[in-house]
């Protein structure tokens, strides 16, 4: 565990391709160190949840961030012991597990592209994350919404390793996907989150990228914990 006589960074940012197990690692590292949790990956999700229910076309900019302004989108610590790293609501209603479903994971991507969007989205995340003490997980945190994150990781894995988790995740939830629509969805969602113009997927210039590919969160926990170690000062 980590060496309390030692510096804690302050800022911990989080980067990784869809399922790579950004979210779990987190939420487990702001634990033990006693941090907020913060995957922004759900504001977006909240966006693209709100937008299908309202009709609000998912490529439409202006109307996505309209709908930003008139919705109230918050996420507060975990209230319920039933997986969740946070809780999210749009206007007052918890829609922790809606915005993870099949048809959000579809769309998300899209969404995120948009500039204005993420313009959005991103001045609420940087608000929060300088205010210290957080362990935020996303895409770009360490890219664009914290650059200046005093410990920046990239977590990687296979589409296909990716695939297989969220094959699994889903089935533990009672939603049947073929591990064949997964694995495409993981395919075209990483192009379309490297290849965005606004804040592309990709490692910030001094992340420490750790491969996950065979390892369980347990590993990938102690690898990040052992780095953090190794790198703070007394």
């Amino acid at each position: 565990m980590f060496d309390m006589t030692k510096k804690i960074p302050e800022i911990i940012a989080i980067d990784g391709p869809a399922a790579s197990g950004k979210s779990t690692l987190g939420k487990k590292l702001a634990d033990s160190l006693g941090y907020l949790f913060f995957d922004t990956g759900v504001m977006y999700r909240a966006v693209t949840w709100a937008a299908l229910q309202q009709g609000v076309a998912v490529n439409d900019e202006c109307a996505l961030v309209k709908l930003i302004d008139r919705i109230a989108l918050d996420v507060h610590r975990s209230s319920k012991d039933d997986g969740r790293g946070c809780d999210v609501l749009v206007d007052g209603k918890d829609v922790t597990w809606e915005i993870h479903s099949p048809e959000v994971d579809v769309y998300v991507s899209i969404v995120a592209a948009q500039p204005q969007v993420r313009q959005a989205l991103t001045q609420q995340q940087r608000r929060i994350g300088q205010a210290g003490r957080v362990v935020m997980v996303g895409r770009d945190i360490g890219t664009v919404v914290l650059p200046d994150a005093q410990l920046k990781i990239f977590l990687e894995a296979s589409a296909h390793v990716r695939a297989r988790r969220r094959f699994t995740e889903l089935n533990a939830r009672g939603e049947h996907e073929s591990f064949e629509q997964i694995l495409d969805q993981v395919h075209r969602r990483d192009e379309i989150d490297s290849t965005r113009a606004v804040a592309p997927l990709c490692p910030a210039k001094d992340a420490v990228i750790v491969d996950s590919d065979g390892l369980d969160i347990e590993q990938v926990f102690e690898r990040v914990m052992a780095l953090i170690n190794s790198n703070t000062n007394d």
